[in-house]
């Protein structure tokens, strides 16, 4: 009997004796919780022979302890007996009424990119909340009230990146994380930046009779003074220069007038010099922004992100680099101009007509339209400090999504930072505390980021970036940008990899402003062409997808889809974003924000990252039908540059290989064990592996940053090799085949890379090299 109640006591008290492949016991210690994993064997201690778990000793005469000890009475068998009955009795009762109490095994996902079949299972490392729970939870403590109690905090007269103001505001945010229960900690870099003169001033005389000097300025500008005759460019796009040559118009030295808006500062003073311009001036037409006629601009024209005088490493004050500028850096002279400015030269132009279908002024300007540009910038080191806060995953701690907001702003910025850093802390105090109070144990962690120096070009997040090069692209498993999120309220975009339109259209379906499901309210019948946009240079997410392979997005609500005319001003205030949302901006931010936070809590709260391989599939076919077409093409009219041996063979057969192996992760997710925890870690890191396998890995981060031969810029990139394409069809001057071969092959094994990649081990492959 006394060996019965033992083993009572050790089916109530003791520890287990047969687990799983992994059984995880959570050590719960308040902010500071660890999950243990213990490994156990296939078999436990081995059990007596009678199966009530006593294990088996030997005595010196080498007999049985329990003979040895209760003897082999009849008496004592009989009282043997009836404890062994007792204990399966017992135990029969206790499965009997658990049974109903027991949760399921952990297991993935069984897709994926199905989101809304999945049926989430309880893991014994972090309890999976039903999933409808967990957007309760974030809609009670994420709300508009908050917000906009918030708003003042994160707001600013001016706050420039590096200075006193933006050091205060980046020391708001790390407190607030800090009171969250978050780790905390910044990143500090040392990076140089154009500013207007401190002495002195830029200035514009146009036919020597009036002199305009202009407070806005464009960072990074080539400095100096030139004169040459004004030309009207109109935006200043690649098809604009093209129209002007097809005039014969002469752009030799010109200074080109050029209109704000359809593409980044940057590309329109790129385009500009690749005509032979001198000078750029870009001006708002009233036309495209209907504000004051004296509105100043401000902005950049480094065609890249980062520190442009550290290109492809970062800006530590250590760092020991001889010095170096990036090629994207202008070689002529950028300035911005009023409207009151613009139209003055506008006025006094002559020469040809516009090209058909110009909007505006009807003349281009002649070789007597002289202007003089001086562009007197001047050159300063700044000391910056990214922000960061992480709430911990209880299962993968070391895979994280990174949401980040610019804190950095020329004037009062609110829609431009002050909306996206008070979305940031709000999501960051509202997830934290659902972890806290409400028992909600994110899978992976969750890494908060206040960038600085965004204004210039997404340099605190850029030099982060290229900092951590190594690391962040195999931990770092998706970037969502908070800046520039509320700019209007009639419409509704995002820019954001492939991998994530699946999950980006469920979130739509989820997410409510004003009762009504962002889906519903802004889709209308075909939510891929009305919602989704080309994720541009300019964009605060661009460096993530491009640069370092991590799937990103970027969303904004907008007035009619249109730009919001205040951003890089000194007029972006509350007051104005009021007027073009219609004083909706704290309920717009709700549901910017939880769009956001849908996004994040869904990549953090399932077992498998919900991301759809196959829409990069569909993305490169279409690329390389239309890559087939062309290279037919040119080999019928110019088969000297392309000889019947270029054939598309081995990019097509790439292209079945991506295919393939994304067909057969589907089939190893159906085929594995899915309860096994490490598994669906390799299945994630297979996926992880997509967005990275696709930066080109023969050129270098430091020459080319933008790597991704899909979403990049480059020679390098799909774009263009349709280029090349349409320069040798035409016979264009600008036409390499040899170059076009090249990177034609290096293409191709960059897909059939990412391919190999994602088919898992080597010996899963099916090709032969």
């Amino acid at each position: 009997m006394e060996q019965a109640r033992s083993t009572i006591s050790k089916i109530f008290n003791g520890e287990p004796h047969t687990y799983t492949r992994f059984n995880l016991t959570q050590n719960m210690e308040g902010d500071t919780s660890q999950v243990e994993m213990k490994l156990s064997s296939d078999v436990d201690e081995e059990v007596g022979e009678n199966g009530v778990g006593e294990h088996r000793h030997s005595n010196s005469n080498g007999k049985p302890y329990v003979a040895q000890k209760l003897g082999r009475t009849p008496k004592n068998l009989c009282f043997m007996a009836a404890g062994i009955l007792l204990v399966f009795i017992i135990g029969y009762l206790i499965g009997y009424m658990t049974e109903g109490k027991k949760e399921a095994a952990p297991v993935c996902a069984s897709s994926v990119s199905n989101i809304e079949g999945d049926v989430p299972h309880e893991t014994g490392a972090a309890p999976l909340m039903d999933w409808d729970d967990v957007k309760h939870l974030l809609a009670d403590k994420f709300t508009a009230a908050k917000l906009e109690k918030a708003f003042s905090e994160f707001s600013a007269v001016s706050h420039q990146a590096g200075s006193p103001t933006d050091e205060y505001l980046g020391n708001r945010v790390l407190q607030r994380f800090k009171e969250y229960g978050m780790k905390t900690w910044t990143d500090e870099h040392f990076i140089k930046v154009q500013e207007a003169p401190t002495s002195g001033y830029n200035r514009i005389i146009f036919k020597q009779t009036s002199e305009d000097r202009p407070k806005g300025f464009l960072s990074y500008s080539k400095t100096g003074s030139v004169q040459g005759a004004v030309l009207y460019a109109r935006y200043g796009q690649e098809a604009d220069f093209r129209q002007l040559r097809g005039q014969n118009v002469d752009m030799n030295g010109r200074v080109m007038l050029v209109r704000r808006g359809k593409i980044s500062y940057a590309e329109k003073v790129a385009n500009a010099a690749k005509m032979n311009a001198s000078a750029v001036l870009i001006y708002p037409d009233p036309s495209d922004y209907s504000f004051g006629d004296n509105t100043e601009l401000y902005g950049h024209v480094h065609l890249g992100s980062g520190d442009p005088y550290t290109p492809g490493f970062p800006s530590f004050n250590h760092t020991q680099f001889p010095p170096v500028e990036s090629s994207g850096l202008p070689k002529i002279l950028a300035q911005t101009i009023s409207w009151n400015m613009a139209s003055n030269i506008l006025r006094g132009l002559g020469g040809p007509n516009n090209p058909e279908g110009w909007e505006g002024y009807i003349k281009l300007g002649d070789v007597n339209d002289t202007i003089t540009v001086d562009v007197q910038n001047v050159l300063t080191e700044k000391k910056i400090n990214n922000v960061f806060g992480v709430i911990k995953g209880f299962v993968d701690s070391d895979r994280y999504v990174v949401i980040g907001a610019q804190r950095d702003a020329w004037g009062p910025g609110f829609a431009a930072s002050t909306v996206g850093t008070t979305v940031l802390v709000e999501l960051a105090r509202s997830i934290s505390d659902m972890v806290k109070n409400d028992g909600f144990k994110p899978r992976r962690s969750i890494v908060f980021a206040s960038w600085t120096a965004g204004e210039y070009g997404s340099v605190g997040a850029t030099e982060w970036l290229e900092g951590y090069l190594s690391s962040l692209n195999m931990k770092a498993f998706t970037y969502i940008s908070l800046d520039g999120i509320v700019t209007g309220q009639n419409g509704f975009k995002v820019a954001a990899s492939p991998l994530l339109h699946t999950l980006i259209e469920k979130t739509l379906k989820e997410v409510k402003n004003k009762e009504i499901t962002l889906f519903n309210q802004f889709a209308k019948n075909d939510w891929e062409s009305t919602i989704l946009e080309q994720m541009q240079m300019d964009n605060a997410a661009y460096p993530f997808l491009a640069f370092s392979g991590i799937p990103s997005v970027a969303f904004r609500f907008s007035s009619n889809n249109a730009e919001y005319k205040y951003l890089g001003t000194l007029e972006d205030t509350l007051e104005n974003l009021n007027i073009a949302t219609s004083k909706q901006v704290p309920q717009l931010a709700e549901a910017a924000g939880r769009f956001a936070g849908h996004m994040a809590l869904r990549l953090v709260h399932d077992h498998l990252l919900q991301m759809d391989l196959m829409k990069y599939y569909k993305i490169i076919r279409s690329q390389v039908v239309r890559i087939n077409g062309k290279v037919r093409d040119v080999q019928r009219l110019n088969p000297q540059l392309l000889p019947k041996t270029i054939t598309m063979q081995w990019l097509i057969s790439a292209l079945g290989s991506y295919s393939r192996a994304a067909q057969n992760l589907q089939t190893d997710i159906q085929n594995s064990d899915l309860e096994d925890i490490e598994t669906c870690r390799i299945i994630n890191d297979r996926i992880m592996a997509v967005e990275r396998n696709l930066l080109s890995h023969y050129v270098s981060p430091i020459e080319v940053p933008f790597r991704h031969i899909l979403g990049g810029s480059g020679q390098h990139t799909f774009k263009a090799l349709i280029k090349h394409l349409d320069n040798l069809k035409t016979d264009n001057l600008q036409a390499d085949a040899e170059l076009f071969r090249s990177q034609f092959a290096l293409a191709t094994w960059t897909i059939q890379g990412c391919a190999n990649s994602l088919a898992g081990n080597i010996w899963s492959l099916d090709n032969e090299i």
